[in-house]
């Protein structure tokens, strides 16, 4: 066990000191490793906690995701009767059921074809036969589908995992760094950004479902008549974003081309007024009606609803075939980049409420990071007296083994570019006591071998040969209980279980690599006939 091969002890020495070089960025202000190379530009990210910033919960609303879904089950059942050409009255949605009533003679018609919009759930559900929609017939051939509680909760699930990654490729946009977003509770999610002192623009953001739609202006009557109670059934009055006289509109309900046909939008200026816009791209399907509505429509107003306001309601002048346009709006630049953003992410399935809001400060991280230093320092200390008073000459082995323990902790963490929360410290700080306990094991073995009347040479040899299955067996049940820890847990307890799981690695390669190879080279220079413990 003490012998190395020059190849071997070269590697060794070689692993230990690439690895605790990604840490040196760490103590680099930042202009100064930005002129360095990309790849040496790593280093450890702070956490909320220690960097301060916003944390916002946000609530997905249940009761948006149960009317969607209950308009789409309206929408359905009169497409389907209207393609099997069954007569039908009084198509509403009442309560949590869509109820209609069919002419004489098409009921057994019409409920075979609405049979196809009950589905089985998927999942644990459908071992027991549950289905989306109950489907009930009473007298005078009203027929009544009611959506069930299991399908609304599995939409609502659906939703927040649609938003938590909405969200998050609308945070990633703002150039933050290493934001923790993740599902809090049933309909729920948590956005935290390390950094950001000013939550308000990220507010605006998360706070619109940036539900684009494309659709055609009403003619038939105007919205001041409209307004007072002549609006067509197929049309609603939707009014502009501004804030001060808003105008308003007679839209038809009906999509012609949806924002989820969008593939890009990007920010730009107007070559003629020179004025913000917003470019952007349909996918084929989206470019094939938006060319279809164009050609049919010249002449004719065609409105850009966002959110249920009308940007703007240009006149169709020819038709646009190359499956491309703009919106302007009378927009500031940063109003088009926030646009931008919002569109490339696409919308929301759901609005999102903002139920709870905090701001960091940098002080209070500031001072989380001194306690968290003092906190590190008296605990390395005291193992380092310990070790010393206890072990001697190996105790001083043990901490130089220690000490680039926890340097090659945070080179780990600087090339994963990891974010290093309060209880990630704690992490460290235990990861210290874990490792000099690893090597309290090995001379504690050494002890017994030299009371056991071996050689000081055979001794050393075979206290590092018999602890290696005892540590092996600690470190890796640690191991696991760190990584049940981090998939499991949310937040500071996974900051704190990655830097448990990664001290455990680097304390089996320092205490059976890094403390053997200097024991062994004191071994071969001071040929010893005791062992100084």
């Amino acid at each position: 066990m003490l012998y190395f091969t020059r190849w071997k002890a070269a590697a060794v020495m070689f692993t230990a000191f690439f690895v605790c070089l990604f840490a040196v960025p760490n103590f680099f202000p930042e202009k100064v490793v930005q002129s360095w190379p990309k790849w040496a530009q790593r280093h450890v990210v702070l956490g909320l906690d220690l960097q301060g910033g916003s944390h916002i919960l946000l609530e997905v609303d249940s009761g948006a995701v149960r009317k969607e879904k209950l308009e789409a089950l309206r929408d359905d059942v009169r497409r389907l009767l209207r393609e099997a050409r069954v007569g039908y009255t009084g198509l509403v949605v009442r309560g949590t059921s869509v109820e209609v009533r069919i002419r004489e003679g098409g009921e057994a018609q019409a409920r075979t074809k609405l049979q196809d919009l009950s589905q089985p759930l998927g999942g644990i559900l459908s071992s027991t036969g549950q289905r989306s929609i109950d489907i009930a017939s009473e007298a005078g051939g009203l027929i009544r589908l009611t959506l069930t509680e299991p399908a609304i909760v599995e939409r609502i699930r659906q939703s927040v995992e649609q938003s938590i990654q909405i969200v998050e490729r609308r945070v990633n946009e703002l150039g933050t760094v290493e934001p923790l977003i993740q599902r809090q509770g049933v309909n729920r999610i948590l956005v935290q950004v390390p950094g950001l002192q000013d939550p308000t623009r990220l507010k605006e953001l998360l706070g619109k479902t940036a539900k684009l739609d494309f659709r055609l202006v009403d003619q038939s009557t105007t919205p001041e008549q409209a307004l007072q109670g002549r609006a067509p059934p197929e049309s609603e009055i939707l009014y502009s974003p501004q804030k001060q006289q808003r105008a308003p509109y007679l839209i038809e309900k009906r999509v012609v081309v949806s924002g989820g046909d969008l593939t890009d939008a990007q920010p730009g200026f107007d070559q003629r007024t020179s004025e913000p816009i917003v470019s952007f791209r349909f996918n084929t399907g989206g470019a094939r009606k938006f060319a279809q509505v164009t050609q049919e429509n010249v002449g004719k107003p065609f409105a850009i609803v966002l959110d249920n306001e009308v940007i703007s309601a240009p006149v169709i002048r020819e038709p646009i075939l190359g499956g491309s346009g703009q919106i302007s709006g009378s927009f500031t630049v940063e109003q088009a980049n926030d646009l931008a953003i919002l569109l490339r992410a696409g919308a929301l399935p759901a609005p999102l409420t903002i139920i709870e809001e905090r701001t960091v400060g940098p002080g209070l991280g500031q001072d989380s990071i001194e306690k968290g230093k003092l906190s590190s320092y008296v605990g390395a200390a005291m193992v380092v007296i310990f070790m010393l008073a206890t072990y001697g000459l190996f105790g001083l082995f043990a901490n130089i083994a220690v000490a680039i323990n926890v340097a090659m902790i945070f080179g780990i963490l600087s090339l994963l570019n990891a974010t290093l929360t309060l209880p990630g410290i704690a992490g460290i700080v235990l990861t210290v006591g874990i490792a000099v306990d690893s090597n309290v094991l090995i001379y504690e073995r050494i002890r017994e071998e030299v009371r056991g009347g071996r050689s000081a040479i055979n001794a050393i040899d075979a206290g590092f040969s018999r602890a290696l299955a005892t540590i092996l067996d600690s470190n890796i049940t640690t191991f696991i209980a760190a990584a049940v820890l981090f998939y499991i847990g949310t937040g500071p307890v996974r900051g704190f279980a990655v830097t448990l799981g990664i001290g455990i690695i680097t304390t089996v390669f320092t205490a059976f690599t890094v403390t053997r190879l200097i024991v062994a080279y004191w071994v071969r220079w001071w040929r010893p006939q005791r062992v100084p413990i």
